[in-house]
């Protein structure tokens, strides 16, 4: 798909997924008044909207492919926007002094900067629990296998343990294998797990779900190497949040441990690798031609 139709439907994609978090936002009553205005603050502030709009186009690819029960699509628009909630609750705490300490995301001020610190830490842990609880209105008689991979992919083997290992990294000159397993964890689990989250709604076959999630594996490792290299080269008006975070905080690169051009690669060997896995599985189609577009937008951000 050209870049310009990419453009467009993604923007359309995005507006739809803006117009359900504000309206299952608005649907939780009698949440005070400060901590409402907060997890509105930071799930309401635009960006990529990546996560959802995997699961999405996912879903629409493989729709009825598999034998298994077919989710309709409100129902993977409210486990999509479940993944943003999650997102955005893991970015609320990372900004935190006491994390990366950031004051800008998304172009706007972080949540504890516009509101408080402890404001915040109760906004992303709402935003988690509100997440869990719309994935378990989406997933139907799949409730329980929707939940459990999800889960996995944010919990201590997941994204919390990846934020771990990347605070324990900062400062030390890590090997390119120890922070391949830093990037797998805090980034690259929950992006697979939007692509098989959609996946499985779309009533995909195990040994499908297991082929997308090792795809989604490498275009996470992908779409964190990218980030990394426009904390190097890009800025804050094109980011939406401040560069050059990592080298000031030592953190564990591929960047740090290898050098630009060497980082560089990699990324694009993993980015190309999860594109050749994605398109292994997917029937050929406008829509798989779309979540193919989307593959390669992950890593080729500046492009």
């Amino acid at each position: 798909m050209e870049g310009v139709e990419l453009g467009r439907e993604l923007a359309a994609e995005r507006k739809m997924v803006d117009q359900a978090l504000r309206r299952l936002l608005q649907g939780e009553a009698d949440v005070p008044a400060r901590l409402k205005a907060a997890m509105r603050h930071s799930l309401l502030a635009g960006g990529k909207r990546l996560r959802p709009v995997l699961l999405l186009w996912t879903y629409d690819a493989l729709q009825g492919i598999g034998r298994g029960t077919v989710a309709g699509r409100d129902s993977a628009l409210v486990a999509a926007c479940a993944l943003e909630s999650l997102h955005t609750y893991s970015l609320i705490h990372d900004d935190l002094p006491a994390m990366d300490d950031d004051d800008l995301r998304r172009g706007r001020p972080t949540c504890h900067v516009a509101f408080d610190e402890a404001t915040a830490i109760l906004a992303g842990d709402a935003l988690q629990a509100l997440a869990f609880q719309w994935l378990a209105q989406a997933g139907g008689t799949d409730c329980a296998a929707l939940v459990g991979l999800v889960a996995a992919a944010v919990g201590p083997a997941g994204m919390v343990g990846g934020q771990q290992d990347d605070l324990d990294a900062e400062g030390i000159l890590a090997t390119t294998r120890h922070v391949s397993r830093i990037h797998r964890r805090k980034t690259a689990m929950l992006l697979a797990a939007s692509l098989e989250a959609g996946a499985l709604l779309a009533g995909a076959g195990t040994r499908q779900r297991q082929e997308i999630h090792r795809a989604g594996v490498d275009l996470g490792l992908a779409f964190q190497g990218a980030d990394d290299l426009l904390d190097v080269t890009g800025d804050a008006a094109f980011l939406g949040k401040s560069p050059g975070k990592d080298a000031a905080q030592g953190k564990a690169t591929w960047i740090r441990a290898e050098g630009l051009e060497k980082a560089t690669i990699r990324t694009q060997r993993h980015g190309l690798a999860g594109m050749k896995h994605l398109a292994a599985v997917l029937p050929a189609g406008p829509a798989a031609s779309r979540l193919l577009g989307l593959a390669g937008f992950m890593w080729r951000r500046d492009r």
